[in-house]
């Protein structure tokens, strides 16, 4: 994960979000013209003259305020340029040289880092208007740069700067077997929690308002059990109450953050147990094929006896049917119970869901699942089953080849996999089964 770090940074609104999306090539970071929309620290990657910097968009910086929010919006920001190895120091041509820019200026030369200042909004390419030099009073080492973050102009002179002020850096390769762990779940389940107390810091913004992370965040992490990205993802809100346009962004980035998981952790929170939106969250995580693990978080907030465990565990597989795969764990965020024995977990479950069975032990168990019930039948016609293949893995996907699809019952679809769970396993992950008719006339063998 050793790649250099940028940090795009400045006051709210100066077009640092359009910036990152420009540069990653992707519509990661949201963009909105609300003030104060990018909450957390957001990372993405570029290539440019054929290294790979990792970027990370910011939330804006009010060097003055009250506010709690954007208290901890400066927070996360500072964290940022500590983390960074060169930082871009975005300011808008438009309103001009403000004291806020002088104030964030003071602040990053206090950093010791390499700053290059983009001035951006300056859209008439070609023509440098007069107040682009106001900026050189910011006083920093690498001259101010134009750009139109909309239209892209002048973000490659931005690269070139960045690369120009690279410290000497040397790049490991990128390691291909780190785990990516999504968290999702409801508002204000615990998840921004649990990842801040795997870390050790404060990586997520946390507070006690609903929806407080709106984009999915990256985290890498490593420990003795192995190398991890923690994705922690915005609460997801039932549909009715997803009423503003960045809301419904955010559901979106939630589910984005699901299909780039290897494993994702359900938090459910302890003191209201599985509720219907529980259930959708889950359903994201099921139908997207990923490994995952129940989190019942703020356990340590419950009253128990010796059987609340075990009563707890059958409403959560009764509520969430579809997914008794799945492990349970019951932790607190807050207290860190349990939190270490996570990795085992999550290392199982992957593994379990990347798991390969060859064809010969798939068909030994096939043929022992059809002696022992019958294929179903249908007016005198029968299920005939030849034989199954597993053509993938996360999730692991089998083939079953028949005379008549038709017949393939869903029944005894969920009869097969119950066996091969009872054979091999596949604790924590879902399997797919493809039914396959052989031959144009396979009805008619």
């Amino acid at each position: 994960m050793a790649k250099p770090v940028v940090a795009i940074v400045g006051r709210p609104n100066v077009g640092k979000s359009t910036l990152f999306n420009k540069l990653i090539g992707e519509r990661r970071a949201i963009v909105e013209d609300t003030p104060g929309v990018t909450r957390d620290r957001i990372y993405g990657e570029v290539e440019w003259r054929g290294k790979v910097l990792t970027v990370i968009d910011t939330g804006g910086i009010e060097p003055k305020t009250d506010n709690l929010i954007l208290k901890k919006m400066r927070q996360q920001a500072q964290v940022a340029i500590d983390t960074a190895d060169v930082i871009l120091f975005m300011c808008d041509i438009r309103t001009g040289l403000l004291a806020d820019d002088m104030d964030i200026a003071v602040m990053l030369k206090k950093s010791g880092k390499p700053v290059v200042p983009c001035i951006n909004k300056a859209d008439r390419i070609g023509d440098t208007p007069a107040e682009f030099y106001e900026f050189y009073e910011l006083g920093f080492d690498i001259d101010p740069i134009a750009l139109s973050s909309l239209h892209g102009s002048g973000s490659g002179d931005v690269l070139d700067a960045v690369l120009d002020a690279l410290p000497e850096f040397d790049a490991d390769e990128e390691d291909d077997d780190t785990i990516s762990v999504a968290v999702i779940g409801k508002p204000n389940a615990g998840k921004s929690s649990l990842v801040n107390k795997i870390l050790g810091d404060e990586r997520c913004i946390v507070s006690d308002i609903p929806g407080t992370t709106r984009d999915a965040i990256d985290s890498y992490f490593e420990n003795d059990h192995g190398k991890y990205n923690f994705i922690d993802t915005a609460g997801i809100r039932r549909h009715s109450r997803v009423d503003d346009k960045i809301e419904k962004i955010s559901v979106l980035r939630a589910k984005m953050a699901v299909d780039r998981a290897d494993v994702c952790l359900i938090m459910v929170d302890a003191n209201e147990g599985v509720t219907d939106q529980d259930e959708k969250i889950a359903g994201i995580a099921h139908e997207a094929g990923k490994a995952s693990i129940i989190c019942i978080n703020k356990w340590d907030s419950i009253e128990k006896d010796n059987s609340t465990t075990n009563e707890m565990t059958k409403k959560i597989y009764d509520s969430l049917s579809y997914m008794t795969y799945a492990p349970i764990m019951f932790i607190s965020a807050k207290t860190g119970q349990r939190v270490d024995k996570l990795f085992e977990h999550i290392n199982y479950v992957n593994n379990q869901s990347k798991m390969r069975v060859s064809t010969g032990m798939l068909n030994d168990v096939l043929a022992d699942a059809i002696a022992r019930v019958q294929p179903p039948s249908d007016k005198g016609k029968r299920l005939k089953i030849y034989y199954m293949t597993q053509t993938d893995v996360a999730p692991p996907t089998f083939v079953i080849f028949c005379n008549n699809a038709e017949l393939f019952h869903f029944s005894y679809q969920r009869y097969l996999e119950n066996c091969l769970r009872q054979t091999f396993g596949f604790k924590g992950t879902p399997i797919k089964l493809i039914i396959r008719q052989k031959g144009d006339n396979a009805d008619n063998d």
